[in-house]
């Protein structure tokens, strides 16, 4: 995370943070009913017998006609840009490159599809309230510094303050994990897997969603993005990579990746997913708060059948300093889907946070809107 200076209203800060705790109390019904269609019978379902982590079989789900894409495209999956919602104009949805926007939409979605939530990216009508961390570690974000138990009214009260202010859009919750942890010389320490799996279970109680979040380190795109492959099989579990942790040199330099190495990382998981037969639409997230953080972008192409690429600001600093690296972000048009992380006031000596905090209202009046959200 980039060094930048910061100003933050305490006053601000508790009293969203109290609001927050507040209307969070009582409000897991409400937020399950905007989530996936994810169980808790199909994740514990999906946990392997001890000493076998092979994908579990998926159960059998409704015939969809073989000629129906299986990704849907429907216009709240891509909100209008602001500008021209408020100037009346009409807005082409999906997924395309800069250089042809309308060649590249997807053709209407077969009638026969539409009946198959699986089908649908998450996406599609609801924005993703993420809390970020790493369980145990207070210094590395809010999911360290409470219990599950603890975090639970803490985040669905402020996903709350966000189905407040997004217009039609549901809210769905999400704890962020710091799977791959990026330690000197780029080793990489890993979260146990009994860790994670408990957060999956917990998780998909609440109907909320996983992240598991790589920072690369020295092993690069391919083989980071391949070890957390195995948790697809938890049909409420998504994956992110974090560029600027691909270094030797954690916290002295910024590490960077390149186009095609996100354009892989997008077919690996399309094709686990395919080769396994494993349900949904998954999302991958990249970091990125600096240009040279993804090298020659222009060439990452979104819109893989089964991934949806989330394209997230992140870096600490002032609300005028984060609105700019989001404007930076958002001229990638190629990355159509866009996120945006927010830091809360650290008591890590050195560490850095947002000053101010930005209110949920000026979150979802960023051009385009963010569709995830997440605090560390």
């Amino acid at each position: 995370m980039p060094s930048c200076p910061r100003i933050r209203s305490t006053l601000l800060s508790i009293g969203i943070f109290a609001s927050a705790v507040l209307v969070g109390l009582g409000s897991t019904s409400q937020f399950k009913a905007t989530a996936s269609s994810v169980s808790v019978a199909s994740v514990r379902a999906a946990r392997p017998p001890e000493g076998d982590r092979r994908p579990a079989a998926v159960p059998a789900t409704a015939p969809v006609s073989p000629d129906a894409p299986y990704r849907l495209f429907p216009a709240s999956l891509f909100p209008p840009r602001l500008a021209d919602r408020e100037a009346g104009r009409s807005v082409a949805y999906g997924p395309a490159g800069p250089a042809s926007r309308e060649a590249d939409l997807p053709a209407p979605s077969a009638p026969t599809a539409v009946a198959s939530p699986e089908r649908q990216s998450l996406l599609a009508g609801n924005q993703i309230l993420a809390f970020y961390g790493k369980p145990g570690a207070p210094s590395m974000g809010i999911v360290g510094e409470y219990s599950k138990e603890k975090l639970a009214p803490l985040l669905e009260g402020y996903a709350k303050l966000y189905d407040d202010v997004n217009g039609a859009l549901g809210v769905v919750p999400a704890v962020y994990l710091i799977f791959g942890t990026c330690w000197p010389e780029g080793e990489i320490g890993l979260l146990k897997s009994s860790v994670v799996e408990s957060y999956i279970e917990f998780a998909a109680e609440r109907g909320w969603v996983v992240f598991l979040d790589h920072q690369l380190g020295k092993y690069g795109v391919e083989a980071s993005v391949r070890s957390m492959l195995p948790y697809l099989r938890y049909p409420n579990v998504h994956l992110a990579i974090d560029p600027e942790w691909r270094t030797l040199k954690p916290m002295q330099e910024i590490g960077s990746i390149t186009g095609a190495e996100l354009n892989e990382a997008q077919r690996i998981v399309d094709d686990y997913l395919r080769e396994n037969d494993l349900p949904g639409i998954r999302m991958l997230v990249v970091h990125q708060f600096k240009p040279a953080m993804i090298r020659d972008s222009g060439v990452v192409r979104a819109g893989l059948d089964r991934v949806v690429l989330v394209h997230t600001a992140d870096g600490f600093g002032s609300p005028s300093l984060k609105k700019n690296a989001y404007a930076s972000n958002a001229r990638s048009v190629n990355m159509p889907v866009k996120g945006f992380k927010l830091f809360f006031e650290s008591k890590v000596v050195g560490a850095g946070w947002d000053k101010p905090l930005m209110r949920p209202e000026e979150v979802v009046a960023l051009d385009p809107m963010p569709l995830v959200v997440m605090y560390q």
